[in-house]
């Protein structure tokens, strides 16, 4: 059982996620006319064209299933075979159950409490958006810690990000452009607008749960005082410290350079050693999305 808990575990965090995706787009993006991206983005589009008095439109989520099928292929070729496909299938099947669905459960009764905070937010675009990026924020990241996509852009975003380098964030601006032009033709411009800061900040909102909000910070220190530095760092700071070796371009003369990884709350410290210690030194503050080992989070499979 215990060999099995991973999988069980990412499958159940892939569920979740894409229950939080399906309310974020029913109860944000879809009254708001924000184009969420990607396939959903599309399917939105689909639906509001093909939407009368009375027929309701193509359903957003039979939309998405169909959308997905040439994507999930792409997939497969490119982000892991059948593990990627196994999960990624799971995410589009049950995101794409969950946007039908969800509308036949109480909460979007009319007295619902969804419908609720449909009606409250009504005419806020701004609110509306901002809300509607950090929860699918959420959801994007909880599939990705699951090892797996919701499918859509998602696919290639990670292929933009696993093979080039890009980060997720700029994948999504750059998968989902054609989208939010679609969407500025037919829901507007202002909306096409609100609709990319929705994009953005989801995927700000997905890294910081996909890679943790830890941010810590890096020094390099160049200094005549190695020694004398490391032990105070050591002592009273009760970090842990490397010695690189270096050696200076124009003088030629080889010097130690030390390497630290602390919290932000201890940067003003370390600035005051080394400066107690050897005003003359060269020092330089980095920032890091993560540390993970003694003195941090431990380092373990996720």
């Amino acid at each position: 059982m215990r060999k099995y808990f991973p999988i069980l575990r990412d499958y159940i965090l892939i569920g979740i996620s894409s229950l939080i995706q399906a309310f974020s787009l029913r109860i944000f993006f879809v009254p708001a006319n924000l184009a969420s991206g990607g396939v959903s983005g599309i399917s939105q589009l689909i639906n509001h064209l093909t939407k009368t008095e009375t027929y309701p439109g193509w359903p957003i989520g039979l939309m998405v299933l169909i959308g997905n099928i040439p994507l999930f292929l792409l997939g497969w070729r490119f982000l892991g075979g059948r593990r990627f496909a196994l999960r990624t299938a799971f995410a589009i099947v049950t995101y794409s159950l969950f946007t039908d669905l969800i509308l036949n459960l109480p909460l979007f009764d009319p007295s619902g409490a969804a419908m609720a905070l449909v009606n409250d937010l009504q005419g806020d675009i701004f609110l509306n958006s901002l809300y509607g990026a950090i929860v699918s924020g959420v959801g994007y990241g909880l599939v990705y810690r699951a090892r797996g996509t919701s499918g859509g852009s998602d696919i290639l975003a990670r292929i933009l990000n696993h093979y080039r380098g890009v980060s997720m964030t700029q994948s999504y601006l750059i998968v989902d452009t054609a989208v939010i032009l679609g969407a500025g033709f037919v829901f507007g411009w202002k909306e096409a607008l609100y609709a990319m800061i929705t994009l953005y900040v989801s995927g700000i909102v997905s890294e910081t749960v996909l890679e943790g909000g830890g941010t810590v910070r890096t020094a390099m220190i160049v200094t005549k005082e190695a020694a004398a530095v490391s032990q105070r760092v050591l002592d009273e700071m009760e970090r842990g410290v490397t010695v690189l070796e270096g050696t200076g371009a124009y003088t030629g003369v080889e010097r130690p350079v030390l390497y630290c990884v602390i919290n932000r709350s201890e940067v003003a410290t370390l600035k005051a050693i080394v400066h107690e210690t050897d005003p003359q030194a060269f020092m330089v503050i980095g920032m890091a999305h993560e540390a993970l080992g003694e003195g941090f989070k431990p380092l373990k499979k996720t």
